[in-house]
C-alpha cells in the first residue's frame, strides 16, 4: 500500500515533518494530485499546513486553463490554500532560445520559489516517483553524464532556503494510480505525455515495460543504487578535492592553471573526478551537453607526448596545454590578444595592458646590479627612444652568451613560455628596432659598461603584476 511505503521511507530517511508547512507542487496530474491529497489528509495527526502551487504554462490553450480551474477547485473543497499563475512559457522559449522543458522549468522553480517565501514555507513537496527515477537515471547514462548526475532524482536538496523532498520515489506509477482510484480522486491528464517526441516518454512506452517484467520491483533497485551512487560520489569528490589542491598552480573566476605532473600523481577515479570539479567552479552551471567523453579528452590532452594541445568545450570555455601544464580558460579577454606599441625616452613608467609596468632610469653608478626582471646597460643617446611592444614575425634577437642571432619563437619554445601568452609579452627594442631585452627571459649581448665613453647608463625594472607563466613568476 502506497501509503505505508511512503511512511516507512520518510522514516528511513529521518525526514521529519511534523509541525511544518509544506508547499506541493500541483499540476492536476495523477502524480502530484496523488501526493497533495496523501499530505493533506495527515495534516491533523502529523499538525501540518498544507499550501499548493499550480502554474499554467500556457502550452494547451483551454486545456490548460481547465487544469489550472481544477486544481483550484480540488483545493478550494479541501480548504487548501493554493497559488495559481499563467506564465506565458512559449514566449520565454521564443526570447530565450531554450527548449520548452528547460523553459517550463525554469518558470515553474521561479514560481515555487516566490510563494515559499511568500508564506515564509520551508518545505517543497515534489511528486517525482520510482518510475520518474529509472527512466532519468537511464536517460542521463545514454547521454553519457558523470559524477553524481548518473545518481538521477536526490530524495531531498536545498532550493533557495528552503528545502525539496520527494516522498514518492519509493513508489512507481501504478501504485500512484491505485492510490488515486482508491480514493476516488479523478486526476487531469497531459496528451504531451504519450508523445514520441520526448526521450523520456519514449523511455517510459518502451525500457520502463520491459524492465518491469524483468522484475515488478525494479524501481527500488534503482533508487537504491540512486542513493549509494550519491553517497560514493559525495565521498570520492571529497578526496579529489584534497588532493587537487596539490595541482592547482593558480585560480581565478575564469581561469584555472594546473601542474600536469602532480595530477597525474592522483589515482584515475580522483583524476575524472577533479576535472569534473574544475568544469564545475568555472561553469557554475554545467552545460547539459557535457558528458564523459570530454573528461576523456582532457585526459588524453594530458597524458599526450606532444608538448602543446588544446580543446574547444561548450560555452567558449578553452583547454590548453603548454609543456607540463594545463589551462582551462574561457577565451583570452580582448586586453590580452591586442598588440601593443610605446615609446620611452625619459625617465619615468608605462604601464602594459595586462597590469605590468616597466620603469626606466638614467643612472650614474654603473656598477649597480640587475636580476632577470631588471636590466643595466649603457647605449648612445642617438638610439632613443626605447621601444615597447609585441613580438613580430621574423623577430631575432642577439642573446648574451650565444653567437649570432635567435628567433624569438625559438626563445619562447626554449623557455617554454605557453602558447598563449608569447603575443602579450613585451619586447624592448631600441629605435632601430633591435631586440635588447625579453623581460624575465633573455637579455642581448651588450658591450661592457664603461665610465669613460660618453653614452647614457640606463636601468629598467619589469615589475610583474600577473602571472605571467614559469619564468616570469616571481
Amino acid at each position: 500500500m502506497l501509503e505505508k511505503k511512503v511512511e516507512a521511507f520518510l522514516r528511513e530517511k529521518n525526514f521529519k515533518l511534523q509541525n511544518q508547512r509544506i508547499l506541493t507542487g500541483v499540476s492536476g496530474g495523477p502524480d502530484s494530485l496523488a501526493l497533495l491529497h496523501f499530505l493533506w489528509s495527515r495534516e491533523d495527526e502529523w499538525q501540518i499546513k498544507i499550501y499548493a502551487a499550480h502554474l499554467d504554462h500556457m502550452f494547451r490553450g483551454r486545456e490548460s486553463e481547465e487544469d489550472a480551474l481544477f486544481v483550484k477547485n480540488f483545493c478550494e473543497k479541501r480548504n487548501i490554500p493554493v497559488e495559481i499563475r499563467k506564465i506565458n512559457v512559449p514566449k520565454y522559449m521564443e526570447e530565450t532560445g531554450l527548449s520548452a522543458q528547460t523553459a517550463a522549468r525554469q518558470q515553474r522553480y521561479r514560481f515555487f520559489s516566490e510563494i515559499l517565501v511568500k508564506y515564509d514555507i520551508p518545505l517543497l513537496a515534489l511528486a517525482h516517483h520510482g518510475d520518474d527515477q529509472i527512466e532519468t537515471i537511464l536517460m542521463r547514462l545514454t547521454r553519457g553524464s558523470t559524477g553524481r548526475a548518473r545518481a538521477g532524482i536526490p530524495f531531498e536538496r536545498d532550493f533557495e532556503g528552503a528545502r525539496i523532498f520527494r516522498p514518492f520515489l519509493c513508489v512507481n506509477r501504478e501504485e500512484i494510480e491505485e492510490y488515486c482510484s482508491r480514493h476516488g480522486l479523478k486526476p487531469r491528464l497531459d496528451p504531451s505525455n504519450e508523445k514520441d517526441v520526448y526521450s523520456r516518454n519514449r523511455f517510459r512506452k518502451v525500457v520502463l515495460p520491459f524492465l518491469r517484467k524483468e522484475n515488478p520491483r525494479v524501481h527500488e533497485h534503482f533508487q537504491r543504487f540512486s542513493e549509494e551512487l550519491e553517497s560514493d560520489e559525495l565521498f570520492l569528490q571529497e578526496l579529489a578535492n584534497k588532493e587537487l589542491q596539490k595541482a592547482v598552480k593558480d585560480k581565478t573566476k575564469k581561469t584555472v592553471k594546473v601542474d600536469i605532473t602532480a595530477f597525474l600523481k592522483m589515482s584515475i577515479p580522483l583524476q575524472r573526478r577533479g576535472i569534473q570539479l574544475i568544469l564545475k567552479y568555472l561553469y557554475k552551471t554545467v552545460p547539459a551537453s557535457l558528458s564523459a567523453i570530454h573528461i576523456d579528452q582532457v585526459l588524453s590532452l594530458m597524458n599526450s607526448p606532444h608538448p602543446s594541445g588544446s580543446l574547444d568545450f561548450p560555452g567558449d570555455l578553452k583547454i590548453v596545454r603548454s609543456y607540463k601544464e594545463l589551462y582551462f580558460r574561457y577565451q583570452v579577454p580582448d586586453k590580452e590578444e591586442k598588440s601593443f606599441f610605446f615609446e620611452i625616452s625619459e625617465p619615468g613608467e608605462i604601464l602594459l595592458p595586462n597590469g605590468d609596468i616597466l620603469r626606466m632610469e638614467f643612472i650614474e653608478d654603473t656598477s649597480r646590479t640587475a636580476d632577470k626582471y631588471s636590466f643595466v646597460f649603457q647605449i648612445d643617446k642617438t638610439r632613443l627612444p626605447l621601444i615597447v611592444r609585441t613580438r613580430r614575425d621574423g623577430d631575432r634577437m642577439a642573446v648574451k652568451g650565444l653567437k649570432g642571432t635567435k628567433k624569438l619563437k625559438d626563445i619562447f619554445i626554449d623557455e617554454k613560455i605557453p602558447l598563449h601568452k608569447r603575443n602579450s609579452w613585451p619586447v624592448i627594442t631600441d629605435r632601430y628596432n633591435e631586440i635588447l631585452w625579453l623581460p624575465g627571459i633573455r637579455k642581448a649581448s651588450m658591450p661592457p659598461i664603461n665610465d669613460h665613453d660618453g653614452k647614457i647608463t640606463i636601468y629598467l625594472v619589469f615589475k610583474v603584476k600577473t602571472s605571467r607563466g614559469n619564468s616570469n613568476e616571481k
